[in-house]
Order: C-alpha cells, then structure tokens, then sequence
C-alpha cells in the first residue's frame, strides 16, 4: 500500500457521511395525496368492473352452450384475481426494498 492511498482512506473515514433525503416541495404532498387516491380508486372501480364483466362472460357462455366464451370469462376472472392479490402485495414489497428513501454518501 503506497502512502497516497493510506492518506486518502485516512481523510474519507474523517469526513462523516452524509445523508441525502429525497423531500416533496412545500405544498406538493396535498396534491400528490389527491392524485394517488384518484389513482387508487380508478384502479378498485376497474378490477370491480372485470369481475363483472367476467361472470357476466361466464354466464352467457352457459346460457348460449358457447365452452370458449366461458372459457374466456374464467381466464378474464382469473387475471383480475392475480392482479388484486398483486394490488395488495406489491406495496408492501415496493416499501421494503426502497427503505426510507434516504442515500448514504460516504
């Protein structure tokens, strides 16, 4: 190890690490708030209406004797389900892997 290196790790663990926080500006958080809830409303009144429209789907099927179109509608009812349980599960990871947002520069 040369003496410039052991002189420049001795300076990197002097200076203490700052932290850099990601923040809204002043104000911004009503509007984000408002904006996310739209979303997230938007997001339950379609998967609600996939469901119908499923069994809906499913029912006519039947009730014409058309197998593929019943068929069809339990495909349809099933990605709405995968994408409810991912709806709900998906946060909770998305919030786990990020942390609280905060960068540590040496």
């Amino acid at each position: 190890m040369n003496t410039l290196t052991l002189i420049s790790s001795q300076v990197v663990s002097m200076v203490p690490a700052a932290a850099v926080c990601p923040a809204a500006p002043p104000g911004a958080q009503t509007h984000v708030d408002s904006i996310l809830g739209y979303v997230l409303w938007g997001v339950a009144i379609l998967m609600f209406l996939g469901v119908v429209v499923g069994i809906g789907g499913l029912v006519a099927g039947r009730v014409i004797g058309m197998p593929h179109a019943s068929k069809a509608a339990i495909g349809g009812l099933v990605m709405v389900f995968i994408a409810v349980i991912a709806y709900f599960v998906l946060p909770s990871i998305l919030d786990t892997m990020m942390g609280s947002g905060c960068v540590v520069t040496p």
